[in-house]
């Protein structure tokens, strides 16, 4: 699974970091930067999570 972030979307609220933070971080203005665009089966689930819950909907699974 891949995921993907819209930084001309993303509003900086950290909701991604928060829940998946070993695949989101935020840079100095708190726009969503991805760790890892190839989500290991582990995270699969906290990260379709975060992508949910992102409140910009700025986040998106990517088909593979």
């Amino acid at each position: 699974m891949r995921v993907a972030g819209d930084r001309e979307i993303c509003m900086g609220a950290g909701v991604c970091v928060m829940t998946a933070e070993g695949t989101f971080d935020q840079d100095d203005d708190g726009i969503v930067v991805l760790a890892f665009d190839r989500v290991s089966a582990n995270e699969e689930k906290v990260v379709r999570n975060a992508v949910r819950m992102c409140p910009s909907g700025a986040l998106r699974i990517v088909a593979d």
